[in-house]
């Protein structure tokens, strides 16, 4: 549920932009709607004690006091006057006012159930008739958030299926889209698979300013508090910095990193920190790449080039190609997804910078066309920011809605 919060409130660039949408897409051509509320009784059968009318009541007695009996003195104060029956009604008859008051207006009484279950009625809300221009509407509002043309459609049609022609609510339509959402995703929504064989290799790959280096890190350490034997190799040899930004996590972690000189070959050393993996006994490799873009096709080849030098070592490796995506980039993230997937052979995804995009609907997208596997996702530079991949919790915060 912790998670879950800094979901939401960091994905609150989408859900306000969906928010914001909805509302006045329903109120363009909605109505306020009272919602039904349960059938009342008859107040005499709800009220503990029924209310008395005046005529109901005894007639008033003569002004005149009747006189005392001869045996009490005439200086002997009368009896004081009976209680009165009800905090509403006046001590004496002879004292009400039989003019009428005007009437006050009252506030509208809570049906039977939420006198019962101490609720008020619920708050009048706009609802509005889904219909082709509504869908549109609706289509219109997904794509903007980079869930895509195709999977928006699907979205919408789906949501729409048994419900054209009904009227709805914003928050009805939340409610629909974040189950669609779900159901897309949820199939897709796997951990980081482990295996027997060891040293197990997993090679991480990105463009520049995807998150890659840090995404390691967390993993290495998370999977080191687990109980795992974990070896870095540092393979971004061009970039000085993501060296150390290595080094600071294996410190923390308690885990070892290769490296090697700057500038040298990134193929050899992946070859050789899988040799010192396997002599250290370690369960898992994690393997760092250089950014790279997916339209360089100098730098593709030589991600090529680690694969199959990999494979020298151990045909099976890698075992695990990460893709670390940046969620800012929006649609771009389906191109990268494709050129890497024929280079690299990736089989599985890492979204990072949720918390810095209105375009958080490009996972839907992602998970839609092509069906890898969302192993986790990150929403800051913390350790427990990376977490991962729930369907629901993602779909309930893409729309701003609290779990039910």
């Amino acid at each position: 549920m912790a998670f879950f919060k800094k979901l939401k409130s960091k994905l609150f660039k989408s859900s306000s932009k969906i928010d914001e949408g909805l509302e006045a897409i329903v109120e363009e051509g909605g109505a306020v709607d009272t919602p039904e509320t349960v059938e009342e009784l008859p107040v005499d059968q709800v009220m503990d004690t029924p209310d008395i009318a005046v005529e109901e009541l005894p007639e008033a007695v003569d002004d005149e006091p009747a006189p005392l009996p001869a045996d009490v003195p005439a200086e002997v104060p009368a009896a004081p006057e009976p209680a009165p029956m009800r905090e509403t009604i006046q001590p004496a008859v002879s004292e009400l006012d039989t003019t009428p008051e005007p009437a006050k207006p009252e506030a509208p009484k809570p049906g039977l159930m939420g006198r019962l279950m101490g609720r008020s009625t619920a708050a009048p809300v706009v609802r509005r008739v889904l219909d082709d221009e509504m869908l549109e509407q609706l289509e219109e509002l997904l794509i903007s958030t980079d869930m895509g043309v195709d999977t928006a459609l699907r979205v919408t049609a789906n949501m729409a299926e048994g419900r054209f022609g009904k009227r709805l609510s914003v928050e009805e339509i939340k409610r629909l889209l974040a189950a669609e959402v779900a159901r897309i995703m949820d199939p897709i929504a796997k951990p980081l698979p482990l295996y027997a064989k060891t040293p197990q290799v997993v090679l991480v790959v990105g463009v520049n300013g995807s998150g890659k280096t840090t995404t390691i890190g967390k993993l290495a350490s998370q999977f080191k508090a687990a109980g795992k034997n974990v070896v870095i190799a540092a393979g971004d040899t061009f970039r000085a910095a993501a060296v150390e930004q290595l080094q600071v996590w294996g410190e923390r972690a308690g885990v070892p990193v290769l490296t090697a000189a700057q500038g040298s070959d990134p193929a050899s050393l992946a070859f050789d920190a899988m040799g010192q993996a396997e002599r250290d006994g370690a369960d898992l490799l994690l393997i760092d790449t250089a950014g790279r873009l997916q339209n360089r096709g100098d730098l593709m080849e030589e991600l090529a080039k680690i694969v199959r030098v990999i494979r020298k070592k151990d045909p099976s490796a890698p075992h695990n190609t990460l893709l670390v995506l940046d969620a800012t980039t929006g649609q771009n993230a389906l191109n990268q997804v494709k050129v890497f997937q024929e280079i690299s052979d990736v089989s599985g995804l890492v979204m990072t910078k949720l918390d810095g995009t209105a375009k958080g609907g490009v996972l839907v997208a992602l998970a839609d066309k092509f069906g890898l596997p969302i192993h986790a996702i990150g929403v800051g530079e913390q350790i427990d920011d990376l977490q991962p991949f729930d369907p629901q919790e993602f779909a309930d915060a893409l729309m701003g809605l609290d779990p039910q």
